[in-house]
C-alpha cells in the first residue's frame, strides 16, 4: 500500500521581488508518512519548515520533485481540486487558533462543512460530535473570547476533525499555550491519532513536543539533517 504522504526529491525556490535574489527554501527533500503515522518535523527558524507545511497542506506546489497526498500529485491538480483535497483529506491546526471572533464554537467547527456544501442539520450534528470528542460539548455556544487558550485550541482541533480527514497537520500547536495546557493538547492529538487512525504531522521547534513523536524529520537549510530519527520499537 502506498504511503499517505510522499515527498520525493522536492525543491522549492522563491525570488525576492521581480529581480531579487533566489531563495532555495527546500533542497531535494524526500520522506514518506504512512496512514495512521505520527511524525514531528523539526528545525530552527529558516530551515524550511513553513515551506514544507505549505506543500503538505496542498497550499503550494513544489518547484521540482513530487508531493503526493493520498495518492494525488499536487502539482497536477487544479486550484479547485487542491481546495477539495484540503477540505476532505487534511485537517489543519494552527498556533494562532484561527477562530472567527463573535462566532460560536459550534459554528467555527462547522465552517469546513459549509465549504463542502453539507446541509445545516448535518453540520450542526457533526460539529457537536466533534466538540464532544475534544471534551467541549458544554461549550457549543461560547465565542472564542469566552474560552481559555487551551479551549480555543481544542475548538481548532474539533474543526480539523469535523471533515474526518486522513491526516491532521498541526503547525506549532502548543506555541501559544503554557506547558501544562500544551501537554493536554498533545495528549488529545496523540489520542486521536491512536484511536481514529488519522495520521498526525506536527511541525515544531520545541524538542519536548518533537520527542513525543515516534519519528522525527529534521530540517536545516532546506535539507534533511542527518538521518530521520526513529524511536526504539518503531519499524
Amino acid at each position: 500500500m502506498a504511503p499517505l504522504i510522499e515527498v520525493i526529491d522536492v525543491t522549492r525556490t522563491y525570488r525576492l521581488g521581480t529581480r531579487g535574489a533566489i531563495v532555495h527554501a527546500l533542497r531535494g527533500v524526500s520522506f514518506a508518512v504512512e496512514a495512521g503515522g505520527f511524525v514531528a518535523i523539526v528545525g530552527p527558524s529558516g530551515s524550511g519548515k513553513s515551506t514544507l507545511l505549505n506543500l503538505l497542506g496542498a497550499l503550494d506546489r513544489p518547484s521540482s520533485g513530487t508531493v503526493r497526498i493520498d495518492g494525488q500529485d499536487i502539482a497536477t491538480l487544479s486550484d479547485g481540486r487542491l481546495a477539495q483535497l484540503r477540505n476532505t483529506t487534511i485537517g489543519f491546526v494552527f498556533q494562532q487558533f484561527q477562530l472567527l471572533a463573535r462566532t460560536s464554537a459550534a459554528d467555527n467547527v462547522a465552517l469546513p462543512l459549509v465549504y463542502a456544501g453539507v446541509g445545516r442539520s448535518e453540520r450542526t450534528a457533526r460539529a457537536r460530535a466533534a466538540l464532544e470528542a475534544v471534551g467541549l460539548g458544554h461549550r457549543l455556544t461560547h465565542q472564542p473570547s469566552e474560552l481559555s487558550g487551551g479551549e480555543q485550541q481544542r475548538v481548532a482541533i474539533a474543526r480539523a476533525l469535523v471533515t474526518a480527514p486522513r491526516v491532521i497537520l498541526a503547525d506549532e500547536p502548543t506555541g501559544n499555550l503554557d506547558t501544562a495546557t500544551g501537554d493536554e493538547v498533545m495528549d488529545l492529538l496523540e489520542h486521536l491519532n491512536a484511536e481514529r487512525g488519522m495520521a498526525l504531522v506536527v511541525i515544531t521547534h520545541d524538542p519536548e513536543v518533537a520527542a513525543r513523536a515516534p519519528r522525527q524529520i529534521r530540517l536545516r537549510d532546506g535539507m534533511l539533517e542527518g538521518r530521520t530519527v526513529l524511536v526504539e520499537g518503531e519499524r
